[in-house]
């Protein structure tokens, strides 16, 4: 997926989870944070950020910009929390990501209705059919991964309805996507929630698939890439 018109500025602080404040060249400048996490590793006073200018587009909104990624050292990091379904989405339909049993799909459906949640994506290949689950990790630590950065009912909710698809034949898959590269393996954070752990070992040992890709970040696009090892 690609960003048109980026530019980079300094990180100020985030008086929200969902605003910014920036210095664009020399201007303070609002800005939407396209990520409700925590993010509190990256967004750190005087990073470089890169945001999305949005002005001429964003009639009736209240911020003109979007900040979408941050440079951690010499590291890009995207944080755009709908970047990671958008690049799936293009990989499956490209065919640049196969998951096991389901190269080349015959149906890619977005936001598939199952139980009490919408599943981010419903396959369909050859006569079978299964459930995708997308996460975005952003916290690398040394090299790993670790998801989530934050308390997640919401991603505990979605493992035990893979579950339940699991338990009447679908097949099932948890695709962790890291919006950043290289990284070496990912692992559930129990340290910040224990109980996404519990449950992500639980749906592993009953047949649900963890996988995890890196991605190809530059500061206008972002790119599937590379599997990484998953550690539970």
């Amino acid at each position: 997926m690609r960003y048109e018109t980026v530019c980079r500025a300094t990180f100020l602080e985030r008086p929200n989870r969902f605003v910014a404040w920036c210095d664009l060249a020399g201007e303070r400048v609002r800005c939407h944070v396209k990520n409700t996490g925590r993010c509190g590793e990256l967004l750190l006073p005087g990073a470089q950020v890169v945001l999305q200018d949005r002005r001429g587009r964003a009639e009736g909104q209240k911020t003109q910009f979007s900040l979408v990624s941050v440079y951690k050292g010499g590291m890009l990091v995207n944080i755009d929390s709908q970047a990671p379904n958008a690049v799936v989405k293009e990989a499956l339909l490209s065919g640049a990501l196969a998951l096991p049993g389901y190269q080349s799909p015959d149906l890619v459906r977005a936001e598939y209705p199952f139980g009490a949640s919408r599943i981010d994506f419903y396959l369909e290949k050859d006569g079978r059919r299964a459930l995708v689950e997308v996460k975005g990790v952003t916290l690398e630590e040394g090299g790993g991964l670790y998801f989530p950065d934050a308390p997640t009912q919401r991603g505990v909710k979605h493992i035990e309805e893979l579950e339940r698809a699991h338990a009447q034949g679908w097949d099932a898959f948890l695709l962790f996507v890291a919006q950043l590269s290289p990284a070496r393996f990912l692992s559930p954070n129990d340290r910040t929630h224990p109980q996404f752990g519990q449950a992500l070992r639980r749906a592993a040992a009953a047949g649900i698939t963890p996988l995890c890709y890196d991605c190809r970040v530059t500061e206008d696009s972002l790119v599937l890439g590379r599997p990484v090892e998953v550690r539970l």
